[in-house]
């Protein structure tokens, strides 16, 4: 052999197979405690045993993992000072360059260590994290089938280690927590060292220890997703103008547009193509995809709700405070997604109670209203029943905003009620026609409206003028009002008002769940989400019977009729009663723009009902809002 064990009198290297293992560890107890008596030569021949470099001969394996068996039974006679050498050359050993049987011996002997002496814990417990990750010549190998195998065995160990260890030391999570995060690859790291490490940190939050570490893991995770996501500059995002476009831009189309020659690339807020070879964005994406794939893990498991309130914390903690973040967020979305009913539920009421809660400084409060409206209008899966009192909430809070005495138009002073107004015509230019099409709904929040629109802080001259001429570009096609006043935007989507209550941080422009460009992540989305495209404007003829398409709206109408089929006809009833009400007066507003109503009427901005005026209901409306 090239190297061996001490060679005492009766253990020659011919037969040292020959000995049992109690023999064997009491030579290596010999070769430790010699160091006392000033005797190194077999402590080093010892030490050198762990020091191979190069790749090993059968026999060399069989030593190895021979003495690393006998160092797990002599642990006690492991001195930190005497035998330091010893001691380095064994935490700097890495499981993954070596076969099972070694790997297995090792982590036997780290675990060994750890729980015999408190003063071998952390250094234990660094060794074990340090394998997370593959040395840098093994990356390469991880595309390969035994990459992969190998890449199995080893963290099994580590993690079979951690478990070990945490049996029978207590504190031995919260050491391993801060060892994982002080340990944690910087963003400048090999991309594929940074995702096998965060996937051991998500392999920590659902394993065995999970409950001691599992939420200091997640938020972790999280922290290094907006790490990335602040690197990647809204420069390399936005093109042209980054208010033009909103409702006209759809990422589902940008690749076929992309290819023309002929395509104007002002006319798009937003290009994946811009991305293409980002290497920050690159990562990112897949360690979102990641994350997603844990979630889905969770949720198979039955633990997605727990999980997903150390997300909530961690999202209030670190996306929020972040500026405009861009990707993160749909962490939040994915888990929304895969369980709508309470995921769902529990995120739009979050974001709700941070707007109306005075307590919460003005920045927050701005930036959960962009949340929740961009989240109200993207997600499929949300039910009707869940946006309608989402939207109740902001129309009572902006109603009662409006009874403040200071009532000129300042949008410093009332950037929160700005906000609100634009958050729910936001929301209603994607679901106007859900529910323009349920009566209930018309009658609880749409007629409301007219009270919050004519205040007379005005929020249709300050909100994004964007948002504002769709908006009343859909009331006045479904005949929801008629504007006595003419707004002219001289052709501008932003003003310098829309401009001052956005602030510095331009919230009023934030809408954090537009289509996501990250591809991979985008795969995962798409299916639950939005876009423009599958929107049936109130003013589109196309949503004829024969023109169907399955859109999300139709789903959204039927949705809310079966949820409420035992209520809807005497709920309505009752809501025209109690108003004196004729129901043929709301026709037009409730039958779809190619049929004309029996009696049609008329519905002035600031004016309430009219006596029927015969008015036409089909309106195909101009652009420009100064037709408005």
């Amino acid at each position: 052999m090239g190297l061996e064990l001490p060679k005492y009198p009766e253990m020659e290297e011919d037969n040292f197979v020959n000995f049992t293992d109690s023999e064997i560890v009491s030579h290596v107890k010999d070769a430790l405690t010699s160091v006392l008596s000033g005797d190194s030569n077999s402590y080093n021949q010892l030490v050198a045993v762990m020091h191979h470099s190069k790749r090993l001969a059968p026999d060399e394996v069989a030593l190895l993992e021979t003495t690393l068996k006998a160092l797990g039974g002599a642990v006690s006679c492991i001195d930190t000072t005497l035998h330091d050498s010893l001691l380095s050359a064994i935490f700097s050993m890495s499981m993954w360059n070596y076969g099972p049987h070694v790997a297995d011996a090792l982590a036997e002997l780290i675990v060994s260590l750890a729980i015999s002496n408190g003063k071998y814990l952390d250094l234990c417990l660094g060794m074990l994290v340090s394998n997370f990750t593959p040395p840098p010549y093994f990356l390469d190998k991880l595309k390969l089938p035994r990459g992969l195998e190998r890449k199995g065995q080893v963290l099994s160990l580590v993690h079979a280690a951690f478990k070990k260890i945490s049996d029978y030391i207590p504190l031995a999570p919260l050491r391993l927590s801060n060892i994982v995060l002080q340990g944690m690859p910087t963003i400048y790291h090999k991309d594929r060292a940074i995702v096998i490490y965060v996937e051991n940190m998500l392999k920590l939050e659902s394993g065995e220890i999970g409950e001691l570490v599992g939420s200091t893991m997640l938020m972790a995770v999280v922290d290094q997703l907006i790490e990335l996501d602040l690197e990647i500059g809204w420069d390399a995002i936005l093109q042209d103008d980054f208010s033009k476009g909103i409702f006209e831009m759809e990422l589902e189309d940008v690749d076929e547009v992309e290819e023309s020659a002929e395509q104007d690339t002002g006319e798009f807020r937003l290009s994946r193509k811009s991305l293409a070879g980002n290497s920050i964005a690159e990562l990112l994406d897949n360690l979102l995809v990641l994350t997603f794939e844990h979630l889905e893990s969770c949720e198979r498991a039955g633990r997605l709700a727990k999980v997903f309130e150390t997300l909530l914390q961690s999202f209030q903690i670190t996306v929020m405070s972040a500026y405009k973040s861009k990707f993160t967020q749909f962490v939040m979305f994915y888990a929304c997604a895969l369980d709508p009913d309470y995921c769902g539920m529990r995120f739009a009421t979050m974001l709700a109670d941070l707007f109306v809660q005075d307590s919460h400084p003005q920045p927050i409060r701005m930036s959960a209203v962009a949340y929740l409206a961009s989240y109200l209008s993207r997600a499929k899966f949300l039910s009707a029943s869940l946006i309608s009192s989402m939207l109740k909430r902001l129309v009572d809070w902006c109603l009662e905003y409006g009874k403040t005495p200071d009532g000129d138009i300042n949008p410093n002073a009332h950037r929160v009620f700005y906000s609100g107004c634009q958050a729910i015509m936001y929301v209603l230019c994607f679901r106007m026609k859900v529910f323009m099409d349920v009566p209930r709904l018309k009658m609880q929040l749409l007629m409301p409206m007219e009270q919050i629109l004519k205040h007379k802080l005005n929020p249709l001259k300050v909100c994004l003028p964007s948002v504002v001429e769709e908006f009343l570009r859909q009331s006045k096609a479904a005949c929801l009002f008629t504007v006595s006043k003419t707004f002219v935007f001289d052709g501008l989507l932003e003003s310098e008002l829309s401009r001052a209550f956005g602030g510095l941080e331009r919230l009023d422009t934030f809408f954090p769940f537009d289509p996501c460009l990250l591809k991979r992540c985008d795969s995962f989305i798409r299916p639950m989400f939005v876009f423009w495209s599958m929107v049936k404007p109130t003013y589109d003829d196309a949503y004829d019977d024969d023109n169907d398409d399955g859109s999300s709206d139709d789903e959204l109408i039927q949705d809310f009729v079966n949820e409420n089929e035992d209520i809807m006809d005497d709920g309505v009833a009752r809501s025209f009663d109690e108003q004196g009400l004729d129901l043929d007066e709301f026709d037009c507003a409730l039958k779809k723009m190619s049929i004309t109503p029996k009696n049609g009427f008329s519905y002035k901005f600031g004016g309430g009902f009219q006596e029927p005026t015969r008015m036409p209901c089909r309106i195909r409306p101009s652009t420009s809002p100064e037709s408005l």
